[in-house]
């Protein structure tokens, strides 16, 4: 998904009457979503500065949309029963002619991401977690692998940075878990805009911890690390390497 801030800046180049539209997708189904940046700036960013997660849009004409329960197993025949209730965060499936029906060579890839569908056709698995609101629209809230469970819950990525990315000098956020799954520690990994000054950061520091102790979903966490630059993807060089970040995060706090 595009920052909002990204598209307040690109609004201000255009002419008063264009926008700009945000696809949403992947290789394996796209497009899946869209939405505007007049409805971005006016309706969902500051939501996602509340840590509802980022507003993607309504799935485009053609194609079947559905939020299932969260489940890393294979599923291999598709029932209503699997979808849970609009609000309610799960992972993102599609079904449509753009979606692709399985990997090559790859039947084990194809096994964990591909549900048949006894109507006809497949439903893929995007691996992203979302929900649905009242408008039709899905709201991202960041990638299944990505989640941490911790011994008072689940904490999704999206949700969370959303909060702590609203600090003017934060440049993006990343959340990872130390330990093992279900006694994960969750850590904030912070980078810094360019030229905010190293004293500052036990500042900064403790404005996050103020920032997230005003909500339910953020107020739990205390650990906070900052990090030059964090690592990312070498194909699109904006996709955090949270992986990457999680093991540095337990070296730092050991």
């Amino acid at each position: 998904p595009v920052p909002a801030a990204t598209l307040e800046r690109f609004s201000q180049l255009l002419p008063e009457d264009a926008e700009i539209f945000t696809p949403y997708g992947a290789t394996e189904a796209l497009p899946v979503c869209s939405i505007g940046s007049r409805e971005i700036l006016s309706e969902t960013a500051a939501a996602t500065g509340e840590g509802r997660g980022i507003c993607v849009g309504r799935p485009v004409n053609g194609l079947s949309l559905a939020i299932i329960a969260i489940s890393n197993a294979p599923l291999a025949l598709w029932s209503e029963d699997l979808q849970v209730e609009d609000g309610v965060i799960g992972e993102i499936v599609v079904r449509g002619p753009q979606v692709t029906a399985a990997y090559f060579n790859n039947a084990e890839a194809t096994r964990l991401a591909k549900i048949s569908d006894p109507n006809g056709g497949v439903w893929h698995r995007m691996g992203d977690l979302g929900y649905l609101d009242g408008k039709g629209r899905v709201w991202f809230c960041g990638r299944k692998s990505h989640r941490l469970a911790t011994a008072a819950g689940a904490l999704y990525t999206i949700p969370v940075e959303g909060v702590f990315n609203t600090h003017p000098e934060v440049f993006r956020t990343a959340l990872v878990g130390v330990g093992v799954p279900g006694s994960q520690r969750p850590v904030l990994c912070v980078e810094l805009e360019q030229g905010v000054s190293r004293s500052w950061k036990e500042q900064i520091r403790e404005e996050l911890l103020e920032i997230g102790a005003a909500y339910p979903h953020t107020a739990a966490i205390k650990d906070i690390l900052f990090h030059p630059a964090f690592p990312v993807d070498i194909r699109h060089n904006a996709k955090i390497f949270r992986e990457k970040l999680a093991i540095w995060a337990a070296t730092k706090l050991k």
